[in-house]
């Protein structure tokens, strides 16, 4: 559809979707999307616990090798569907990963044989990989710009909510004096279809996002969306303010952008975020992938804790995560990005430095030491979450959904090499020196995550996403009028 079928009232439509005060959209948005970190979460820690291995006849390289099918499918699914979710539409894409991630998590508890978990894993592994593209795409184009980066940090903290009923359902469902062993990680397994039911009934009533809307030449549907939540503001008594006409976009919609205007949107027209995204992406994830799958091998190997009793020191693990991301999220919108991230990553760095050094000199107990982790990761699970909503919002409308999923996809490769370089540090436990090396080390790459962001960051706290990066089509629009 050209441009000039877009009226000057749906150019507005950006604008006006900023300046909104918080309504029951926003809400319905954060349940129906953000719970699903949670669900993610739950299964995450289930799988984390084993229950299923004796029951299946599996190794420790077969257990293992589950995890490598489950982030196979992550990284595949990012790549699928975060294509597609800026061709087709945030909306059917959140239904559709979902769905997608239900019904893998969902087979995986009626598994029989070993291939046939191992594929369960992969297909549950690539509907969560969609769900990071979607998910984020939609939240950031929905949510007022003043409200943006509280919010994403903690739709994106939620995550540890799910860790930590995660390890609070394994004390129970693991206990084989309550239920059979052969049962009890299949009801895991199902707890997440049950509770992902109610909330793709709740997903099909959020809007698509107007913005994909309008470079997709949807008018008459964006004027309609944002007529419906200004209703709602306005029937609580809430007067809204008028929107400046320079605010108005020039666009022209396309439903097809080929890969490589893609290749030269990261490479050429925006080379510095791109390195900017790269690094807090691969940085945070390398190191919770290190301390996150060698936490229990640390605290049995180094401090005798029974696998049993793993989950005790994890809720507390898992709580300090979320907190970080609930009570630091609105920093991220009043003293900014670049500051809050070189603050979080380069605090959780000294904590887990001195963490280090007290672990070598054996001054440490698995409560100081997971207290250690806590307060390290209260500030890293901050950062971490930051860094999605960084290349979420820095580079243009078309590729926001492919942006997610090609940063997820690297950070998810690079940071699954650190449970083997951790793995091989820790070795026999005959010696906390190598592992010490390797927790400076995951300080020292955490500080330069931060380091990066203070000096290429983008000041993107209560702007429009518009005014961050222009729309690929308003460029071509702007071409054409130019020589016409």
């Amino acid at each position: 559809m050209p441009s000039s079928a877009l009226s000057p009232a749906s150019r507005l439509i950006p604008a006006h979707m900023d300046r909104l005060p918080w309504s029951r959209v926003h809400t319905m948005v954060i349940v129906g999307l953000g719970t699903a970190w949670i669900l993610d979460g739950i299964e995450v820690q289930i799988v984390a616990a084993n229950g299923f291995a004796q029951d299946l006849g599996m190794s420790t390289t077969e257990i293992t090798a589950s995890a490598t099918f489950y982030l196979l499918g992550q990284v595949l699914g990012a790549l699928l569907f975060g294509r597609l979710t800026d061709r087709i539409g945030r909306k059917k894409l959140f239904v559709l990963t979902l769905a997608v991630y239900l019904i893998g998590s969902g087979l995986a508890g009626a598994a029989f044989s070993l291939w046939f978990f191992y594929l369960c894993r992969f297909i549950a592994g690539a509907g969560i990989g969609g769900e990071y593209s979607a998910i984020n795409s939609a939240i950031d184009e929905l949510i007022p710009a003043k409200y943006r980066g509280r919010v994403d940090l903690a739709l994106n903290g939620t995550y540890w909510a799910g860790v930590a009923l995660g390890a609070v359902t394994t004390i129970f469902l693991l206990n084989p004096a309550l239920i059979d062993a052969h049962w009890s990680w299949r009801i895991g397994f199902f707890l997440g279809p049950v509770l992902g039911l109610v909330l793709i009934v709740i997903r099909r009533h959020i809007p698509e996002s107007p913005r994909w809307m309008l470079t997709h030449g949807h008018a008459k549907e964006v004027e309609e969306i944002a007529a419906s939540i200004e209703h709602d503001v306005a029937s609580r008594g809430i007067e809204l303010e008028d929107v400046d006409e320079s605010q108005a976009l020039t666009v022209k919609a396309e439903e097809k952008l080929p890969l490589r205007t893609v290749a030269r949107v990261f490479l050429k027209d925006y080379p510095q975020r791109t390195i900017l995204g790269a690094t807090l992406m691969i940085t945070q994830s390398f190191l919770f992938n290190a301390i996150f799958f060698t936490y229990a091998i640390v605290l049995g190997d180094f401090y005798d804790v029974p696998k049993d009793s793993v989950g005790l020191y994890m809720i507390p693990f898992a709580i300090g995560n979320l907190l970080g991301s609930l009570l630091l999220g609105r920093f991220f919108d009043t003293i900014g990005r670049r500051k809050m991230i070189f603050a979080t990553y380069g605090i959780a760095a000294l904590v887990l430095t001195a963490s280090a050094f007290c672990f070598q000199a054996d001054l440490l107990t698995p409560t100081t030491h997971t207290i250690f982790w806590c307060v390290a990761f209260f500030f890293a699970s901050a950062g971490a979450s930051a860094a999605y909503l960084t290349v979420s919002e820095i580079f243009p409308l078309e590729v926001r959904g492919q942006a997610i999923s090609y940063f997820f996809s690297i950070a998810q490769i690079c940071g699954a090499i650190a449970p083997l370089i951790y793995g091989a540090l820790i070795g026999d436990a005959s010696s906390r020196g190598p592992l010490t090396i390797g927790y400076i080390g995951g300080a020292a790459v955490m500080l330069i995550g931060g380091i990066v962001a203070l000096a290429i960051g983008v000041d993107a706290e209560n702007k429009g996403l518009e005014d961050i990066a222009d729309p690929l089509s308003t460029h071509h629009a702007e071409s054409e009028e130019a020589h016409a």
